[in-house]
């Protein structure tokens, strides 16, 4: 079913449908399918850092940072798609797609990876020409690329076909990172956009593929603060993480048959096997391990409305992130610590992958504007940097937008 378009995004579509419709004028319409509008949004990772590509718990929630594609489908089997951020216009054919092979890409190649990915999952795919417009800030780690993933994935949709389940198309969104564009990302992002719930964090269990709608208490404010340090784990970087991830699992493995991830290792475990694993996958697996447990408190703390063990919570994921997976950065800590001195700020942390990025904080509400003062006047002396405060909604999933 098409959603509505909400008061605040009516300006933004009449624009993008005017600038798909102005780039087609004079063009041969191959399809009289008429325009389309399809929306994903961004998400936010409360607590659970790296734990999902070790099949653990992670809580997201899918935020009113958005992608959005206007488009009109067609009957050539290729996508024509222009960037209105960047006034830029890139195209692709479905025949000859394979993974990519250099090391820097374009922001087309998530779209092209996802049709990819439909066609090697046997999901009917229709090409289209559209204009695409996003209020995700690239490289703050709030899954811009998962968004525009799940929004080309509606897009690329055959329209006389059955939509898989939020599920499987996080999934085959998941396999277009992981195989065309080269990043072994888990299913997190991907899954939040495809399955947020207005006003729930989703509980994700990574392992069974499943999401549990977290309510949000109605006191309490979502803040995310970007340092202006672009986030800058590569997929080296990242890869190597979850390589010493996978190291820790065969090392406790080989005593504990039953571990076939990190998911499957808990305190006393990790302690009888830690002097066998090396120092630094030693680290690795503590703070997954630990991590897996914050997010299970998280959520029960957030049912009970424990706003003191939500600060610890917080502060504990943070630390650890720091100092035994080692993806903070100067930037994050600092931000953490003007965020930790405003009355009113709950909890804060970073979130995402981390080295720049930003950071998520829970604001009781009234607060967040005395948390964006201080952040603009007292970050900037820290570190040169100018940094932006969002505050932010949990939203639905993506899908359609009603535009008649």
């Amino acid at each position: 079913m098409n959603a509505p378009i909400p008061a605040s995004g009516r300006a933004r579509a009449a624009a993008l449908l005017s600038r798909l419709e102005s780039g087609l004028a004079g063009q041969s319409r191959s399809s009289t399918a008429g325009a389309r509008l399809v929306r994903a949004p961004g998400r936010v990772n409360l607590i659970g850092e790296y734990t999902d590509f070790n099949l653990g718990f992670v809580l997201p929630a899918a935020i009113d940072l958005e992608v959005w594609i206007a488009f009109e489908p067609w009957d050539r089997p290729e996508v024509e798609l222009t960037s209105i951020e960047l006034n830029e216009t890139r195209s692709f054919a479905f025949a000859g797609l394979a993974p990519r092979t250099e090391r820097h890409g374009s922001w087309i190649d998530y779209v092209a990876g996802t049709a990819w990915a439909m066609i090697e999952a046997g999901l009917p795919v229709r090409g289209f020409r559209g204009v695409l417009n996003s209020t995700v800030p690239v490289g703050a780690g709030l899954s811009s690329s998962a968004a525009l993933e799940m929004a080309s994935s509606w897009a690329l949709a055959d329209p006389t076909a059955a939509r898989p389940t939020a599920d499987r198309m996080a999934v085959v969104a998941q396999r277009a990172e992981n195989g065309y564009v080269g990043v072994n990302c888990g299913i997190m992002d991907q899954f939040a956009s495809a399955a947020g719930s207005a006003g729930h964090a989703l509980l994700i269990d990574c392992r069974s593929i499943t999401a549990t709608p977290s309510p949000m208490p109605p006191a309490l404010s979502i803040v995310v603060c970007d340092t202006g340090a672009p986030h800058k784990l590569d997929a080296s970087a990242y890869n190597t993480r979850r390589a010493e991830c996978e190291e820790g699992v065969r090392i406790i493995a080989e005593r504990e048959p039953g571990v076939k991830s990190l998911r499957d290792v808990d305190e006393a475990m990790l302690t009888r096997n830690r002097n066998r694993l090396p120092e630094i996958v030693g680290r690795r697996c503590e703070h997954i391990v630990l991590e897996n447990s914050r997010v299970i408190a998280t959520v029960a703390a957030l049912r009970d409305g424990d706003l003191d063990s939500l600060g610890r919570l917080f502060a504990a994921s943070h630390a650890s992130l720091r100092n035994l997976f080692e993806v903070s950065s100067v930037e994050l800590d600092e931000m953490v610590d003007v965020a930790n001195s405003v009355p009113g700020v709950l909890a804060s942390r970073m979130t995402g992958a981390g080295f720049g990025g930003c950071t998520v904080s829970l604001v009781e509400r009234g607060a967040e504007e005395s948390l964006r003062e201080r952040v603009m006047t007292e970050y900037p002396k820290r570190t040169g940097l100018t940094a932006r405060v969002f505050n932010v909604e949990a939203v639905d999933g993506a899908g359609p937008i009603d535009v008649s």
